[in-house]
């Protein structure tokens, strides 16, 4: 999954948000120089990661891909996953998703001093365009293909994946609607014992 849906399934507890956030700028066994909070976080990132690359809803997704995109059709998928994440927001959330995001904006600000020399890098970038707002539209997600394609030096070709997505659109919501519902309670029960393990209230 891509930056909103790790948001998202992180809970209300900022640190850990924060962790599942960053956790890709993150290495190895480096999460274990933050705070706890921030720790639980980046192994909830991980966890969601690793469920995800292995769910066979999402391996079908990514199927259409594999030909024009090769190993590069999971990164394309979790952005488009995050696009129906937010194109649908309110069947997950009673909050607007611009006061959502408001909301981590202003959290990314306070804590500002914990985030990886990477997403410091990122952090205003993705605050200045809006990006998890932006994630709503197709014009949202070409732009983030676009600036994907440049960070592989054009060999990616991913700016050119917003094609498929209009063409198989419905096939691609709906698989994220089937995945998102089994996403969301594994991830909540691993976020439980997380927060049990790290004594987190």
């Amino acid at each position: 999954m891509n930056f909103l849906a790790h948001i998202y399934l992180s809970g209300d507890n900022e640190l850990l948000t924060l962790g599942n956030f960053a956790a890709d700028g993150i290495r190895g066994r480096k999460y274990l120089d933050y705070p706890e909070e921030i720790q639980a976080g980046i192994l909830l990132h991980r966890f969601i990661d690793t469920y995800t690359d292995a769910h066979p809803i999402f391996r079908q997704s990514t199927k259409r891909l594999h030909e024009p995109y090769g190993h590069y059709s999971g990164v394309i998928i979790d952005i488009f996953y995050d696009h129906f994440l937010a194109k649908n927001w309110s069947r997950y959330s009673t909050v607007a998703l611009e006061d959502f995001v408001e909301a981590f904006y202003a959290s990314l600000q306070k804590h500002w001093d914990e985030l990886p020399p990477k997403f410091k890098h990122l952090t205003p970038y993705m605050i200045e365009g809006n990006w998890l707002v932006n994630y709503a539209s197709i014009e949202g997600i070409q732009s983030v293909l676009n600036g994907m394609n440049r960070r592989t030096n054009y060999k990616s070709k991913m700016d050119k994946a917003v094609k498929e997505l209009t063409l198989f659109y419905q096939d691609f919501e709906n698989e994220f609607f089937a995945f998102f519902d089994e996403l969301q309670h594994a991830a909540l029960e691993k976020r439980k014992k997380l927060e049990i393990e790290f004594n987190i209230r």
